[in-house]
């Protein structure tokens, strides 16, 4: 029988809370609102094996950060226009934080680590003019560590941030 904790993590998983946040705004940020698009990842941080965190592969190419990926769409990237045909979501780790901490996040329920597995097409140029592409991108979603440090505020605030993200256009 699962604990009510369980009960919890796969309702918030399975009805994609999370996912579903992330998945109507981060593709319209990737569309018209690219200024944004490095406030969707965890702050830069280093893992023990010295590997930069958030981890961000695009279409086979590391990008060494938010701000590099954001800078790309800015800067190179022509108009894209996505279209989502199916996502999924499962919880990885639901006690991402530990059992000692005590946080606004866990007292939501949140303190967990998400897989979100996307699917859909792409346009990449003039939507009259480009073929549509497949893709797949798969996110790791961790609680937001300002939401968690900031009581009474973060309203506005994501409260799950990308810490890994790997797209890839299906030939």
């Amino acid at each position: 029988m699962a604990s009510p904790r369980d009960d919890l993590a796969t309702k918030f998983s399975t009805e994609g809370v999370a996912a579903d946040t992330l998945v109507k705004s981060f593709y319209q940020a990737l569309q018209s609102s690219r200024a944004t698009i490095a406030s969707f990842y965890s702050p830069p941080a280093t893992m023990p094996d010295g590997k930069p965190l958030p981890a961000i592969v695009f279409n086979g190419n590391i990008i060494p950060d938010a701000k590099a990926l954001q800078s790309m769409f800015e800067e190179r990237m022509p108009p894209t226009h996505y279209e989502v045909q199916s996502y999924d979501c499962q919880v990885l780790n639901p006690n991402y934080m530990g059992d000692d901490t005590a946080s606004n996040s866990r007292a939501k329920g949140r303190n967990m680590t998400i897989l979100v597995i996307v699917s859909g097409y792409v346009k990449i140029g003039e939507p009259r003019e480009a073929a549509m592409r497949g893709f797949s991108e798969t996110f790791v979603l961790v609680p937001n560590p300002d939401i968690t440090a900031v009581k009474g505020r973060g309203k506005h605030m994501k409260e799950f941030l990308i810490q890994s993200d790997t797209l890839r256009l299906v030939v």
